[in-house]
């Protein structure tokens, strides 16, 4: 049986910075992407004429992750096969690194995988560009899932602009028990605002020095993330972990997206393995892991 296999890394974001509430129910964003080296496979296997799409799931926290139409990788084989007028008959088995509902955008790295798996599965060879745009149909998320690297996010987090970095960087997560809701994470962002005025988002320029430089000191003190109040009000235990971090001297320790996954820099692997270990013995998550950045985009294996 034919297979084909490709790998997606999950993200962490080095600024989110959320504009006020939109009349279409959404918010505009100016966000820095930064691809980490936790991964997700999508393995794309031929199914009988006629089958249609079938989903399994393996890894941590697999009992989490939807097997039907609602499932981010499903719904990207769905738009490719659309796009390409191929009839949809694959099974996908996922195979979870990311943390689920965790802030890192493990779904939207599936979808990635799964548009780069079925285009090779089907013989495609759809051009990257087009790839993105099925991409942006999914999810804010999932282009950059594709592209990889560190980048620019502007829109809903969609448009990516590429930021060339001069370095690798040290990161550890703190990963918990259940997730939380990007929604609810947003709409508690908004209680939290409201009543005040919330500027248009702009891009950080001394991050984004920090990073052409390669100073990890420097990126930790420019790294902001607009959703950790809300992400911290929902999940109050969050703060402890971040405080913990901190007293073991990571540069910085933020909520990754919108949460509940902490995420610690570290100054090199070495500072990033007695981080996770000090961590790890607090006994305050589920577990830690450690990983460097930026890593590439979605590929086959």
């Amino acid at each position: 049986m034919r297979q084909h296999i490709a790998r997606a890394p999950a993200k962490v974001n080095l600024q989110l910075s959320v504009g006020p509430l939109q009349d279409d129910g959404y918010h505009d964003l100016v966000t820095v992407f930064h691809a980490v080296g936790l991964f997700d496979d999508v393995h794309a296997t031929a199914a009988e004429p006629g089958a249609g799409i079938s989903l399994s799931v393996t890894g941590v926290q697999r009992d989490l992750v939807p097997l039907d139409s609602t499932n981010l990788a499903w719904r990207a084989a769905q738009a490719l096969a659309n796009h390409a007028g191929v009839d949809p008959d694959v099974h996908l088995r996922i195979t979870k690194g990311i943390p689920v509902a965790g802030g890192m955008a493990g779904g939207s790295a599936d979808a990635a995988a799964a548009l780069v798996a079925c285009d090779s599965l089907w013989g495609l060879r759809t051009p990257r560009a087009e790839l993105m745009e099925i991409a942006a149909t999914l999810g804010s998320d999932v282009p950059f899932g594709l592209h990889g690297g560190t980048a620019i996010g502007t829109g809903r987090g969609e448009i990516l602009t590429p930021v060339l970095t001069r370095s690798s960087f040290w990161w550890v997560f703190a990963l918990a028990e259940g997730g939380l809701s990007t929604p609810a994470v947003y709409a508690e962002c908004d209680r939290l605002r409201a009543g005040s005025a919330v500027a248009a988002p702009m891009l950080s320029g001394p991050l984004m020095s920090a990073l052409r430089s390669g100073d990890a000191s420097e990126v930790a003190k420019n790294l902001s993330n607009d959703l950790e109040r809300a992400a911290v009000s929902l999940r109050p235990s969050l703060s402890r972990v971040l405080g913990l971090g901190e007293e073991y001297a990571a540069l910085r320790a933020i909520v990754s997206g919108s949460g509940p996954t902490c995420a610690f820099l570290a100054r090199d692997g070495e500072h990033a393995l007695d981080l996770s270990v000090a961590l790890s013995s607090a006994g305050l998550c589920r577990t830690v892991v450690r990983a460097s950045a930026p890593v590439p985009g979605a590929a086959l294996v």
